[in-house]
């Protein structure tokens, strides 16, 4: 079988100045490399025209740069577009852009379906087929600048959040180079506070990230107690609260001026009393941090609810009343399923969790308060 050419966007800079170097070439070659691939969204060697004839026949013999197929586009009400992307011949990711008026988001995923199993979140219904490459992630950034049009100021990338499908960290080798080439000057240069990564607490790798990447990190929480937290995201089985905000403590003390976001989905009858909001105060008291309510987007097999108006507000003024800045997430692209927790993209499960979601969780109905 032959092997296929490795795709030079699955390097950052440090690897791309090791991989030249390997062949013989100037460590340079790597930022020439870079500023043609993610300043020019040019891909096709033999246009690098500060490469020798010689190094642009070289790479195109052994290296590819190829980029995921646009499948749709589909453009929310509110101006949140959606873009389905082709993997492979069975795999399809969401990647979403949510524009504001002093900013644009970008939401990008890192596996296909999601490894994790929590319950309330469509993309993990779905199942989990495999993970993203490095050039699989950073390509949906590629992939949107260049829709968007990057240099237009109006429709600018500003911020990344790896909060599409999957869980980042259960795929950190491959993460990481991606957000080095989101952050640096000669790829993305975006600034490090305005990348982000959300975690439903792996905790091993949160202390990694700690040391490896200063960016921002959001923790999805959901759940102010080991017991509902468990029902709502089975990995805190395995890494509790207490471990999960002990690594939060640390991510903060080692970054300047650092805050985390815990990301906090309401759903309606579930964790959205006043008691469970004045025990997530007091839960998160020593932690520099700021609390994102996300009322809880249905979809389809669900047996969660949204909450009401009412008790989104009623949570949100007793995180402020303690002292915490507190927002609720306004829904974006609802109508075209770009939401949070509505992303499931097109793919083969692996697990078999899609074929029995619905039927597991109407005979094991959730515990709450």
């Amino acid at each position: 079988m032959t092997k296929s050419p490795q795709n030079l966007l699955d390097f950052d800079r440090s690897q791309l100045e090791a991989l030249f170097t390997a062949m013989g070439e100037q460590r340079f070659r790597a930022t020439q490399a870079m500023k043609w691939m993610y300043g020019d969204y040019q891909l096709d060697f033999h246009q690098f025209t500060n490469f020798s004839k010689a190094l642009r026949q070289k790479m195109a013999a052994h290296f590819s740069t190829a980029v995921p197929e646009l499948i749709s586009e589909h453009v929310s009400q509110d101006g949140t577009i959606k873009w389905l992307l082709k993997m492979d011949s069975d795999n399809a990711i969401e990647t979403v852009y949510i524009p504001e008026k002093n900013r644009g988001t970008l939401c990008v995923s890192s596996q296909v379906g999601c490894s994790l199993n929590c319950t309330f979140c469509a993309t993990g219904a779905q199942g989990f087929n495999r993970h993203l490459s490095t050039a699989e992630i950073i390509a949906q950034v590629w992939v949107a600048a260049k829709q968007l049009n990057h240099h237009n100021k109006n429709r600018r990338i500003t911020n990344v959040v790896m909060m599409g499908m999957g869980e980042p960290l259960a795929n950190y080798e491959r993460v990481l180079p991606a957000l080095n080439i989101m952050r640096d000057d000669c790829g993305f240069g975006l600034a490090n506070k305005r990348v982000t990564v959300s975690t439903s607490g792996l905790v091993p790798q949160i202390n990694q990230l700690n040391q490896d990447a200063d960016v921002s990190l959001a923790v999805s929480l959901h759940a102010p107690n080991d017991g509902l937290r468990e029902q709502l995201v089975p990995l805190n089985k395995k890494y509790n609260i207490e471990q999960l905000l002990n690594a939060c403590r640390e991510f903060v003390r080692n970054k300047k001026k650092a805050r985390i976001t815990f990301e906090y989905t309401v759903i309606g009858g579930v964790n959205d009393a006043p008691e469970q909001a004045h025990e997530l105060t007091r839960l998160l008291h020593d932690i520099p941090c700021k609390i994102n309510l996300i009322p809880f987007n249905p979809f389809p097999g669900t047996v969660f609810q949204s909450p009401s108006s009412k008790k989104v507000d009623q949570f949100k003024e007793i995180c402020m009343a303690a002292g915490y800045i507190c927002t609720v997430r306004k829904t974006r692209g609802d109508d075209i399923a770009a939401a949070c927790g509505q992303l499931a993209g097109e793919f083969m499960d692996r697990t078999r969790r899609s074929a029995v979601y619905g039927s597991r969780l109407m005979k094991r109905p959730l515990e709450v308060r």
